[in-house]
Parts: C-alpha cells; structure tokens; sequence
C-alpha cells in the first residue's frame, strides 16, 4: 500500500492507494505546529473506519509546498509506518525536463500535475489548479514542465476583500444566477465568480495564442467543479490529478530506505 501527503497552504491530503485504485483520502487544514502523533491518532482512526491497518503500508510519498510542516510528515511516517518517505522534489527521476530559469523553485504540486497530466491526457496541455493560489502550469507535447503563471487564489481574493474593504463583508463562494448583482454581496459574489471565470479564458486564449498550438486544458483543485459549471474551457476535470501524480512518481524512482540509527518512537523535539 502507498501511502501519499499532498501538503498544500490551505489543506493536507492524505490518501492511499492499493495498486489497483485509491482505497482512502482523507484531508485535514495544514497546520505546521501540528505534531506527527497529531496526525497519527487522526490517520489511524479513519484508515480503521475504512478497514485499513497500518501494516499494510510499505512505501510513501510526500508532496509538500509547506517546508515547516515537513518535519513531523516525516516522522509520521517513520514512526508509525516505518517507512522513509519519498521527497517530490527537482532532483528525482520526473521522466520530463523542467523547462524553468530556477528549476528547484518549481513547486512540488505543479510537477506532479504535469507528470500526471500528461500520463493521462497527453499534450501539449496546460493544468488550472484552483488552491490557495491559481496555478497554470504549461506542459509540451513530450510532457516537459515550460513554465506558467501563478495568480492569487479565489479565497485568498475574497479575504483581501474583505479586510481592505471596511464594509464589504466576507463570502462564500457560489455561482451567482445573474452577473449583475444588485445588492453588495450579490455583486462580489458575481465578481469574484465570472472574474475568475473571465481570467481563466483570457489566460487560457493568451497562452494558446503565444505557444500556437491547441492545448487540452484539465482543471484540478477543490474548486475546480464549481468554476467548470461557468465556462466550457475544461476538458477535463480531475480532482485527484496531484494524488496521482504522486503514485506515478513512486512508480518512476526507488524507494529511500530508513535512517541506519532510526529507531521507531525515538525521542526528540
């Protein structure tokens, strides 16, 4: 069994796969003072609900945008799967060259949407992952990572709005029935919807028109399906694209062995 950690600014993803399909996922807010016994009583308790054992757990993956949180993921898996977690990180085996000025500054996140991307759609191609920033990252007819844009994440917008804005209050995010809002949340809840509906078009048309090849676009976050139902941009939407670019890089690398001194439930800080 593949254990693998998607560690985003927002959520942590936790999943597992038996080889054949995902047997569990699980998420939890990212927290990077939350200790790995923190994450173990909540792990366990759900891979048990789910008629998982711990045992059963021979290799894991962890794919991380939140450098403090590594620690105790680390010793999560260490310690109460005795397993020595495998890094997603530039250096590995990708299958794919990472086409950027600075390629150890590429998030994790958007190297595993590329590998899988491209594993299950073929290109070129680009990825639009709604998560606490908007990714669109650009993948090449042989798979190589080219580059792409970062914008603000929808959440992060309405945040912002919120506190700069002394009397616009702070929303939820929906699909408003009518663009015109005639009332204050109404029309930022329109704002911030077909706004970003509006960006996804025009920087999907701009990265056609500067590659000038027709590109597949897939779309993947938790926010994805909701932002699908305004445009028919998307080819496809798949939620579980960073999951499985995770267990696509497991498959492409050996697995790292434990520490020789590593001794389960050691002490330390």
């Amino acid at each position: 069994m593949l254990l693998v950690i998607d560690a985003g600014n927002t959520n942590i993803v936790m999943a597992l796969h038996d080889g054949s399909g995902w047997r569990g996922t699980w998420r939890i807010s990212t927290d990077a003072q939350r200790t790995s016994d923190e994450y173990a009583v909540w792990l366990m308790t759900l891979m048990r609900h789910s008629g998982l054992e711990p045992k059963t757990v021979s290799r894991a993956v962890i794919g991380i945008v939140v450098p403090a949180a590594l620690y105790h993921l680390r010793r999560l898996c260490r310690e109460w799967f005795e397993v020595e977690p495998m890094i997603a990180s530039a250096e590995l085996d990708w299958g794919f060259e990472i086409r950027a000025d600075a390629p150890t500054e590429v998030g994790a996140d958007r190297l595993l949407n590329t590998l899988a991307a491209h594993h299950n759609y073929g290109g070129p191609l680009v990825v639009v992952d709604f998560g606490t920033a908007t990714n669109f990252d650009v993948v090449d007819q042989d798979g190589n990572f080219v580059g792409g844009i970062i914008s603000p994440g929808v959440n992060l917008s309405i945040e912002a709005l919120h506190r700069a804005a002394a009397r616009l209050p702070r929303i939820a995010i929906g699909r408003p029935q009518v663009v015109i809002g005639r009332s204050t949340v109404p029309a930022m809840r329109s704002g911030i919807f077909w706004g970003y509906v509006g960006m996804v078009e025009g920087l999907v048309a701009r990265i056609r028109g500067e590659l000038g090849v027709p590109i597949k676009v897939i779309a993947t976050g938790g926010l994805a399906p909701l932002f699908a139902e305004g445009t028919a941009i998307f080819e496809s939407i798949d939620p579980d694209l960073t999951l499985e670019g995770m267990r696509l890089l497991a498959l492409r690398n050996p697995a790292p062995s434990l520490p020789k001194d590593w001794k389960r439930h050691s002490t330390g800080d």
